[in-house]
Order: structure tokens, then sequence, then C-alpha cells
């Protein structure tokens, strides 16, 4: 594993994620930020952002394994989310809680919370990039 996530002293400690990635790998893994698509380019969870959220870590977790990695490689991540409020952030974290215990892993690097006007496609509640380093 070529990332170390910690939450350094004289930094509130954050449950969601970590305040600092350390990447000691050489390979960059940019993924495209991803929708609530599943493989046939039909949107998961219309109306649900829990289960949109959950698709898009699990896209993210399909595109690093063809790259060779997997969440545990992630530097950093965005998520934007359309029309945010924090009132969302519980269907956030059930979201992310779901994708983790499918994807065996609990993903916690750094991240940005941004919330936008809009996304591409009107159903799509939010959209989530990534950066991965590996050995």
């Amino acid at each position: 594993m070529a990332i170390t996530l910690v939450n350094p002293s004289g930094l509130p400690e954050i449950d969601v994620y970590r305040q600092v990635s350390i990447a000691s790998g050489s390979k960059l893994v940019f993924v495209a930020g991803q929708v609530a698509w599943d493989a046939e380019g039909i949107t998961v969870g219309e109306g649900d952002l829990a289960a949109q959220v959950e698709q898009c870590y699990l896209n993210i977790g399909t595109a690093l394994a063809e790259a060779g990695g997997s969440f545990d490689d992630v530097a950093r991540l965005t998520v934007y989310v359309v029309d945010w409020t924090p009132d969302k952030m519980p269907a956030l974290l059930e979201g992310i809680s779901r994708a983790a215990a499918k994807l065996g892993t609990t993903p916690v690097p750094p991240a940005s919370l941004l919330g936008v006007a809009a996304l591409d496609v009107p159903d799509h509640l939010v959209e989530i990039e990534a950066t991965a380093v590996l050995a």
C-alpha cells in the first residue's frame, strides 16, 4: 500500500476522513468523477442520495481495480452534491457505509465536499472523483 492516512496532532480528528494522506508510491491514478450509473449507463437510486453515493463509491472501486488498485490506494476524494445542505449528511454517510461494507474497507482519505447547483444529468445527485497512488 502506497498511502498512509493520518490525523496530525493539532488538527481536529474527523470521523469520516483523515486530514493528511502521505503517498510513497510512484503510479498516479486519476479517476474521473463517478456518478450513479451502472455498467449499462442506467442511473441507480433515482432520488435517493444514499443509493447514489454507494454506486459512486462502487464505480470508483471498479475503476481502481482496473488500474491494479483499491480504495486503500486513494489519496484524495472530491464529492460534489447537488443542492447540498447539512441535513443531507446522514444520507451521504449511509451511502459511504453501505459501499464500505461491499468494498470490504473503510474509505477515509482526505476529502472535500462541495455543494453544486446541478450535474450533467438531472437525475444525478452526487459525483465523486478520486486520486490514487499505487506502488
